[in-house]
């Protein structure tokens, strides 16, 4: 029996090769019709004998293309045209936009052959790609993902690449990025005076260049990167101090996995998601007799690296027996460059030489990071490789806008049942960063035609994402969300969990319902609404955000709580950080609660113990001190816990932090070890809130336990408290997917509006 089908096929579905796979299998089976791009997704129609019908969309259902992601394959019956031939359409606009876009690819081992290959046409051409790999939402400003909608649109096709692009049995038909040295884009070699070098290829000058010392800011696929030799520690510290990146680990970029297993421990999940598609940093165990220069990643176990992922980076370290740095190219707490001009005039002062292409770059994203974490992959950062695959969500939500938090700040859009995390934006402290958050928001909505009749952002009153968000047309729903109600919803959300749970969030920094500021919590969670059933006591934070960036002031104050005035009368080696003026200038600023917010964190908990062990007394970025902490400790299950209390206070336990602190100092005045002290107090936290669930479980009947908050990063936390409620008959969920850090804030924000107004 002949039929005619008619499927909209909607997901990742264009850029990645799905159209000429479709025609293919049409004409493998003998069917006709046509495939179309639409701005809802792909459109099918095929005719033929029935069970050939069947068997084509079983074949898209298990045999696609391995970068689609299908959301939905719905088809119907149609009346038979009697057409003969299957063809590929030219692609069609729309009034919705339903098409989800594809993150940036790696290049694939296809097209590095021929990058490779001396008889090919495209031999050593950094911008090689095909319909497998590439560059994509980096280059695209509208949909449907067609050549005239992307920064490719400035560079017209020779006849060889004209005649790829429109064969639907060549590899490259349709990749809207397809080029060639005739007809695409280029590199150049500029020093910072913006004077070209001419000696030779531009490529090999570079990597000569870097090789005697020099500092290279190299056009990538989402920006610039800064790049040095990283067994050189004259620059490095050259680059650390104009960089204003004083501590903060480098990443490195390494030819391949052989070197890479020079310098890190891999394991086979690691190594899975080294060479992923999406080809992140991975946070990997250093080798003790690495090659590297020690100012790569001082007083750092673990080493950030990546393999190339573009055609330009493979040509770079072909040769290289070592690695590179290559950290983003920008000025501590800005934005990375991304536009040559921009380079030139925010680095010139920083780099040597400048590399630089001419293919416009309309997203800026920066690296992924993640980690291997026991049986899981834990993002640090979620950007490059992942945006803008959307998370999807247990229901179909409103259209909603959450403008998530002040630090590490992403943003999401929701539609239907997807969520779209937007990449890493970072820090919205200067206007630089702020105007990236607005582009980035106004981008997004246009591409995926998102209209937001919501808008969810941090109760916090002075972020500038929540100003943001009360800023915009008044007819828009806004609703303020408590932050770490989002960092919990955020887990439920990407474990499409329903409530109740109980909610752990550990962070450091967190704008509380009371005004204070909250990051040691446990929450009752029920999707729109949350209880506070337990927390850390109070501590002063003498200085406000001085104190983070200054451990010494919490320290300060754990001591003046734990021994009053007589903290002056203990041993100098507490405060060989500070003289005496400024402890009793801190010191009077808690006693007259002068700019000292109360704060019940555990971030700053951690801080406090990290100086008092003198192992971090001034924080050059956002968590040193508790990263120094766990790094320095020795194996915590051989240790037993100092000794830890709550009380109740009406419907909530308040966690009293003096017997823990008079553990750590007992110690200390012991002259145990510093790695002694870590490894109990880590043990200490584990134990304390596994019997805190316990009694909750008690109190509530709950026994899921969602697990949320920057603090989660610690691995011997996350592992150790897991475990430790697994072993009591908790099911724990932890995030994957979604940053556990204030980067996935915006997904609990929007799944709080949507429940909210279910």
């Amino acid at each position: 029996m002949r039929q005619r089908v008619k499927s909209v096929v909607t997901g990742i579905v264009q850029g990645i090769g799905f159209r000429p796979f479709v025609f293919n299998l049409a004409r493998e089976l003998e069917l006709s019709g046509f495939v179309q791009n639409t701005s809802n997704g792909v459109t099918i129609e095929v005719e033929g004998e029935s069970e050939r019908v069947s068997m084509f969309f079983e074949r898209i259902r298990h045999n696609r293309p391995s970068m689609a992601v299908v959301t939905s394959l719905d088809w119907e019956s149609i009346t038979p045209s009697g057409e003969t031939r299957f063809q590929i359409r030219k692609s069609a606009s729309g009034a919705e936009r339903n098409t989800l876009i594809s993150p940036d690819i790696a290049v694939c081992d296809e097209c590095l052959a021929e990058l490779f290959n001396p008889a090919n046409r495209r031999y050593r051409y950094p911008f090689i790609n095909c319909t497998n790999c590439g560059p994509r939402y980096t280059i695209i400003n509208d949909i449907p993902y067609d050549r005239p909608h992307t920064s490719m649109h400035d560079f017209q096709m020779c006849p060889q690449c004209l005649d790829e692009y429109n064969d639907p049995t060549n590899r490259r038909f349709h990749a809207q990025p397809t080029a060639c040295a005739v007809c695409g884009p280029q590199v150049r070699l500029l020093t910072a005076d913006r004077k070209m070098r001419r000696d030779g290829d531009p490529i090999a000058e570079t990597i000569r260049l870097i090789e005697q010392g020099a500092i290279a800011c190299i056009k990538g696929l989402g920006g610039f990167h800064l790049a040095v030799h990283a067994e050189n520690n004259h620059a490095i510290k050259r680059l650390r101090h104009l960089k204003h990146r004083e501590e903060k680990p480098f990443a490195v970029m390494a030819r391949d996995v052989e070197h890479v297993r020079k310098l890190a421990c891999v394991s086979e999940d690691e190594l899975k998601l080294l060479t992923s598609p999406a080809r992140p940093i991975v946070l990997l165990t250093r080798k003790s007799a690495d090659s590297l220069a020690d100012q790569v990643a001082p007083r750092n176990p673990y080493l950030g690296v990546m393999l190339p992922y573009t055609p330009l980076h493979h040509l770079l370290l072909q040769h290289e027996q070592s690695a590179w740095v290559m950290t983003s190219a920008n000025i501590s707490d800005e934005p990375i460059a991304i536009d040559n001009d921009d380079a030139l005039h925010r680095l010139g002062k920083i780099a040597d030489y400048f590399l630089v292409h001419d293919l416009r770059i309309y997203e800026r994203i920066d690296d992924s990071i993640v980690r291997s974490v026991g049986d899981n992959q834990q993002l640090v950062r979620r950007s490059r490789g992942y945006v803008p695959a959307p998370i999807l969500m247990q229901q179909s939500m409103p259209a909603i806008l959450a403008c998530g938090a002040e630090l590490k700040n992403t943003v999401c859009l929701t539609k239907g049942n997807r969520a779209f995390l937007s990449q890493h934006i970072g820090d919205l402290k200067n206007r630089e960063s702020y105007q990236f958050y607005q582009h980035t928001i106004n981008h997004l909505q246009r591409i995926l035609d998102i209209h937001p009749e919501i808008i969810a952002y941090d109760m916090h009153p002075n972020y500038l994402s929540s100003r943001y968000a009360l800023e915009q047309d008044i007819g828009i729903r806004k609703i303020p969300v408590q932050h770490h109600h989002a960092h919990i919803m955020s887990c439920m959300a990407e474990h499409h969990l329903d409530g109740p749970v109980i909610g752990l969030a550990f962070d450091g920094t967190g704008y509380g319902t009371d005004g204070n500021i909250w990051g040691g919590e446990a929450l009752v969670v029920d999707g729109a609404k949350f209880e506070r059933v337990a927390h850390l006591e109070y501590m002063p934070m003498p200085g406000g955000d001085l104190a983070i960036r200054e451990p010494w002031r919490m320290a300060l104050s754990y001591l003046y709580y734990s021994f009053g005035n007589d903290i002056f009368d203990m041993p100098s080696s507490f405060w060989n950080c500070t003289d005496e003026q400024q402890r009793r200038i801190c010191l009077s600023m808690i006693q007259k609660n002068f700019n000292s917010p109360l704060t019940s964190s555990l971030g700053r908990l951690f801080d406090g113990v990290a100086s008092l062990l003198r192992i971090c007394q001034h924080a050059s970025y956002e968590g040193q001190p508790a990263i120094m902490l766990e790094m320095i400790m020795e194996n915590s299950e051989k240790y037993i816990p100092y000794k830890f209390e709550w009380k109740r206070k009406e419907d909530c336990y308040i966690i009293q932090l003096r017997s823990i602190l008079n553990g750590v100092i007992q110690d200390i005045l012991a002259r145990q070890k510093a790695g002694t002290i870590s490894a109990r107090f880590h043990e200490t936290i584990i134990h304390l809130f596994c019997e805190l669930c316990i009694q909750l479980k008690s109190d509530t009947g709950l026994n899921r336990v969602v697990m949320s908050g920057g603090v989660f990063q610690n691995v011997c936390l996350a592992t150790g408290l897991r475990d430790a409620l697994e072993q009591r008959e908790f099911t724990v969920f932890t995030q994957q997917y979604v940053p556990s850090n204030d980067g996935g804030i915006a997904l609990g924000q929007a799944a709080i509006a949507a429940a909210i107004e279910s």
